[in-house]
């Protein structure tokens, strides 16, 4: 039977733990793409004590079972729209379907929201793949890190939306 996953809301004390994950996380990704501006393995502890603490978003904890696994921040906009700005899942426990289950949580945490918007590396196809697995599409819009790296937005239109 696998572990439960769980979602928690993020408070300083989970700072280190939270960071250091973030760090293991996206750390290949900074080595193979040396995107040193935009890379969360590059950012100071003191921007996830920021996101933490902002009142306009909601940052969580992902438990896997009994242990920290990731963490996923939600940014709530005007007009039930939100923002996924980040997501992570330590690399011992990525392939486990964590981010489905998170994602399927938070669409039932946020049952309001009908527009959903991500980032993600557009030469990551595992990535971009798994978005659109979850029903994701790509809006056209693409920012050109350095000639390895290419941000891609992602918006998913919940089924709310299209009854209206």
């Amino acid at each position: 039977m696998s572990k439960p996953i769980t979602l928690r809301i993020a408070t300083n004390k989970d700072l280190v733990a939270l960071h250091k994950i973030q760090v293991a996380a996206f750390m290949p990704l900074l080595i193979k793409y040396n995107d040193l501006e935009t890379n969360p393995a590059n950012e100071p502890i003191e921007k996830l004590a920021n996101r933490i603490a902002e009142t306009y978003s909601d940052y969580y904890v992902i438990y896997y079972g009994q242990n920290m696994a990731g963490g996923i921040r939600i940014v709530t906009r005007e007009n039930n729209r939100a923002r996924i700005s980040p997501i992570y899942i330590h690399p011992v426990f990525q392939g486990k379907g964590i981010a489905q289950e998170v994602f399927k949580q938070i669409e039932q945490k946020y049952n309001k929201t009908q527009q959903w918007e991500l980032d993600t590396i557009k030469q990551e196809k595992r990535n971009c793949d798994f978005y659109e697995k979850l029903g994701y599409s790509k809006t056209g819009l693409e920012v050109e890190i350095n000639s390895e790296m290419t941000l891609i937005r992602y918006l998913k239109r919940t089924e709310k939306s299209r009854d209206s």
